[in-house]
């Protein structure tokens, strides 16, 4: 059983709007290696998971599968952020992000030029289960075989992959939402590494020279070496709201791979940042909830009321 805060994993840094960028996204979100391959590779594992005296694996996989939810969250809000603003919009950093310049083009213009079309043809502006190339989701990209250490290894081999990609799009791009996105989410990936590596070794895996990681030299990326230098790859967290978890038996001591002796720690949760909600597009006819709307949702509400209060409903004495 899920639950959920509403609060955001990691802060997305405000900055100008940038389709590019956001299209570039999308393959760390609906691509092969991405981020709903990770979430849903982990939890299919975790909810498939067999044999009582392996249980730290199982939770092991659990807290790194329900991370990757949050994870999907993330990067998805980010790309609507990315291509949040109507393409009228011919402001600069200087001004507020969502305001439109004077003389705009026509609504939806840069939709034609710009990144995903379908970022506004049929998301309204939003994150899309597709890769980079437009390709969607697919779950026969989900390896869950069955076998603990080929699981292990695969899902080694995925969060080292998705690693290297984030690398290339942070080199992609200069804007500043698309990066403290990517930094966090490369850092987490280090984390993860450090996760399967470690259950690994704990299995008698020579994981070192069976697959080395590659080399991405990250730390050379502001955002990602602030990250480092808070130790957040070095901590993993169980998800676990009755602390039932057992991942502790497993992500703890040395870090795998490291050369300053650094030790793993696992937390139930991070604070996360605050979350909050787009604002209506119109030139997108996606305006939420306009006066005329609003008006009928209050008079519909008044009206169910009024009938729960009424007398033989036997709804009255339940309200609360």
């Amino acid at each position: 059983m899920f639950m959920n805060v509403q609060r955001l994993i990691n802060e997305i840094v405000p900055d100008e709007p940038d389709p590019a960028a956001a299209n570039a996204l999308q393959e760390g979100l609906g691509g092969q290696f991405g981020e709903m391959r990770t979430m849903m590779q982990y939890l299919f594992q975790s909810f498939n998971f067999r044999g009582a005296a392996a249980k730290p694996y199982r939770d092991l996989l659990y807290g790194v599968g329900t991370e990757e939810i949050s994870h999907v969250e993330l990067i998805a809000t980010t790309i609507a952020r990315l291509t949040d603003g109507s393409p009228r919009y011919k402001g600069s950093a200087k001004k507020p992000l969502d305001e439109p310049g004077k003389g705009g083009a026509t609504p939806l213009a840069d939709a034609m030029s710009m990144g995903n079309i379908h970022h506004y043809l049929v998301g309204a502006q939003g994150a899309l289960p597709v890769d980079a190339a437009g390709n969607p989701w697919s779950g026969s990209y989900v390896y869950n075989s069955g076998n603990l250490v080929l699981d292990l290894l695969y899902n080694l081999m995925l969060e080292s992959t998705g690693r290297l990609q984030k690398c290339r799009i942070y080199e992609m791009t200069k804007n500043k939402t698309a990066r403290s996105t990517v930094a966090y989410l490369i850092v987490r990936d280090q984390a993860h590494e450090n996760a399967y590596a470690k259950a690994l070794e704990t299995l008698g895996v020579n994981w070192g020279k069976t697959l080395p990681i590659p080399k991405t030299d990250a730390e050379r990326f502001p955002e990602v070496k602030k990250l480092l230098d808070q130790g957040l790859h070095l901590k993993q967290y169980t998800f676990s709201l009755d602390n039932l978890s057992e991942a502790g038996k497993i992500y703890r001591g040395s870090a795998p791979a490291a050369s300053n002796g650094a030790s793993l720690t696992t937390e139930q949760r991070p604070e996360g940042f605050p979350m909050d909600i787009a604002v209506e597009r119109p030139e997108e006819f996606a305006p939420g909830l306009d006066p005329a709307l609003l008006e009928l949702v209050q008079a519909t509400a008044e009206l169910e009321l009024a009938e729960a209060d009424a007398p033989g409903s036997g709804a009255g004495t339940k309200r609360r």
